[in-house]
């Protein structure tokens, strides 16, 4: 048997009569100083383990402490034991503590109950006959008599210790009536602390701060900050599956996150080593966790964990909590809407009881002057609490940045009423609302996206209006001068919808974009797979036509919005832009082929397939396309995006010129 103390070279005397002549103390036992041990009680430490009990702690009759070999937590000190019980810790009759557990400052346990796999913070109450195991109780929480707490979300809605229960515990250590004001407690507590360490044992507990340190998010994990090993417990509470991706400063400005193991662990502990190795793996790079729903097979509330520069990472918003089933009555996890303004979450709001998902987009001000926005990670959820909580991260992630919200119809696929939530300068966003609809797609924003709406002339509705009546799709073009002259079209946007309104705000759309080029429609007919009549509808200079007015923000397509700069010279590294067009169309589920060009067959507009893109990884694609610019070199080649549904083209991107 080993026995110590902390602050001494001895046991000191400052105990109760005959503490240390009858109880049993087998291993590693270290005791503080002023340490009450009453007869029959039993503390053991298996080989390899080591037990602590701080100083001016009362251990009552038939108390057990029992420490595992294996199972470790971390002290206040910052080193590993079996148990760690604080200073002036009250453990009562028949109390059993089963390692690994920490036990905080000033903790009362009333008899017979159990602490198992746990942690209780500092001046926490458990009353009797109580069982707690695997969670960990935040400081100054009660803990009702015959409560089994064997799910974080129980212990997260604990109610907060009052003076009636600190009266309580005080006669129940024998100290008589108790004041009437928990002030008056605790100067009294005080004075007896200073005449008997015993009595500083069980005092102790109504004078302290009830929101001093203890130790809190150091049982399980040493590196992960309190706020991330909240989120971690909020989704295994709800039986999501947690993943993870890292992305270097190169890949995070482009949007590309490469999928780090997947961690199959249910149990905290595990997740929390499991989280602990990949920062460590990934350390130096941008690190992100989210939650993964098994059922649905779906993302859920990403959050940004580790960043390059060491900085701590705030974890804004939270996961709702999943109900406790037991018989106590615990107040819910509150569901924070931290940064967001009043305006953007009764939008959210507005979105979700319409039926639409969410969507968001982010670009900083060059690409935002070009009108040229990067999709965010999608939101895939529908509540809430997980809506605003991914929300809050995507304007964490995106500060410094214009960020975009937006509902997506998930019947029409098409967008919804976007609005920019978020500038660089910081300024408050005023939102528009969603008008009131019936549920899908029928009702859309009418927020011009150019400060007003672009009037299109009378003959190119009725065009519109024909092709649409004759079974068409509309394709849309645009060309500079010189392109024009060589007969060289890029395409806009593809328009999937076959609504006239949002044909018309789609057409318009492209007008806005390239004010200072020919556009032109055309006629694209689905079963024959070929272009019908083409139109040209704006030239360089010309005033726009008097005609109805289209809203310009009730359409925006599935893809960029605009095409990737190309590069210069023949595959010497790819640009930001043409990755995160890769990445964009990946996301939409898009087929990637390669077409090159000489100059000859580029000024015909005959373009000869080079390479198929196989894979869904968007670093291997990007390996690919590296690889065909550089085969290619003093060619233009041109990026092809193939909707497989559809079987037809979705959007064509020069990257590389001569």
């Amino acid at each position: 048997m080993t026995v110590s103390t902390l602050a001494a070279s001895r046991v000191s005397d400052a105990t109760s009569e005959g503490a240390f002549s009858r109880f049993e103390s087998v291993g590693d036992v270290r005791l503080g100083q002023g340490v009450a041990i009453a007869p029959s009680a039993a503390l053991r430490a298996q080989v390899g383990a080591t037990c602590v009990v701080g100083s001016r702690t009362v251990i009552q009759e038939g108390v057990t402490i029992n420490g595992l070999g294996q199972a470790r937590v971390l002290g206040d000190d910052q080193r590993p034991y079996t148990v760690w019980i604080g200073q002036g810790a009250t453990l009562t009759h028949r109390t059993l503590i089963q390692g690994p557990a920490y036990i905080g400052d000033n903790v009362f346990i009333g008899f017979r109950s159990t602490i198992f796999n746990a942690r209780l913070g500092a001046n926490s109450i458990v009353m009797m006959h109580a069982l707690v195991q695997d969670v960990e109780v935040p400081p100054g929480k009660l803990v009702p008599s015959g409560s089994v707490i064997t799910r974080q979300s129980q212990a997260d809605g604990l109610p907060d210790v009052s003076p009636q229960d600190l009266a309580l515990v005080r006669e129940l250590l024998g100290y008589g009536p108790a004041p009437a004001d928990l002030n008056a407690l605790s100067t009294e507590l005080n004075a007896l602390s200073a005449e008997s360490p015993s009595a500083l044992a069980g005092s102790n507990l109504a004078g302290s701060n009830l929101n001093e340190r203890d130790g809190l998010g150091t049982m399980q994990s040493q590196q992960l900050s309190p706020d991330v090993v909240q989120r971690v417990r909020q989704y295994l509470a709800q039986g999501l599956r947690i993943g993870t991706e890292h992305a270097d400063n190169r890949r995070y400005r482009s949007g590309v996150w490469q999928t780090c193991s997947p961690i199959q662990a249910t149990r905290e502990g595990e997740a929390f080593a499991a989280l602990e190795a990949c920062l460590a793996e990934h350390r130096g790079e941008y690190v992100r966790m989210f939650g993964i729903d098994p059922k649905a097979k779906q993302r859920v509330a990403p959050v940004t964990i580790q960043r390059p520069d060491g900085k701590a990472v705030e974890v804004n918003g939270s996961v709702p909590a999943v109900s406790s089933g037991a018989s106590q009555a615990y107040r819910p996890a509150a569901v924070a809407a931290g940064s967001l303004s009043a305006e953007v979450v009764n939008q959210v709001r507005q979105f979700i009881s319409q039926g639409y998902r969410i969507g968001t987009e982010h670009a900083d001000g060059r690409r935002y002057r070009s009108g040229v926005w990067q999709t965010c990670a999608p939101i895939t959820s529908n509540r809430e609490g997980e809506v605003l909580a991914a929300l809050e991260a995507c304007l964490a992630d995106h500060a410094g940045e214009y960020v975009r919200l937006f509902g997506i119809d998930p019947r029409a696929n098409q967008r919804v009423a976007p609005i920019t939530i978020q500038r660089p300068d910081g300024k408050p966003v005023s939102g528009s609302s969603v008008p009131a609809g019936t549920g899908f797609g029928r009702s859309v924003g009418q927020r011009p996206a150019s400060g007003g709406a672009v009037n299109l002339s009378g003959d190119l509705a009725q065009q519109v209006r024909q092709l649409i009546s004759q079974g068409y799709h509309i394709g849309a073009e645009h060309a500079d001068t010189r392109r024009y002259r060589s007969g060289v079209w890029q395409t806009c946007a593809p328009i999937t919808s076959n609504r006239e309104n949002e044909v018309l705000a789609a057409v318009s759309q492209c007008m806005a974009a390239y004010p200072n080029e020919y556009v032109r429609i055309f006629g694209i007919d689905p079963k024959a797979k070929r272009r019908g009549p083409e139109v040209t509808v704006q030239r360089p200079g010309q005033a726009p036509a008097s005609g109805p007015s289209v809203p310009v923000a009730s359409y925006s397509a599935p893809q960029a919005s605009a095409p990737a700069p190309a590069s210069q010279g023949g595959g010497q590294g790819l640009s930001q832009d043409t990755a995160q067009q890769v990445n964009q169309f990946v996301n939409q589920g898009y087929r990637l082929s390669l077409e090159a060009a000489d100059q000859r067959r580029y000024r015909s507009n005959v373009w000869k397939t080079c390479a198929t893109l196989e894979g869904s990884r968007v670093s291997d694609l990007l390996a690919a396309i590296d690889g065909q610019l550089r085969a290619h070199q003093g060619e233009y080649v041109r990026l092809v995006a193939v909707d497989p549904k559809a079987k037809r083209r979705a959007a064509e991107v020069t990257i590389q010129r001569p």
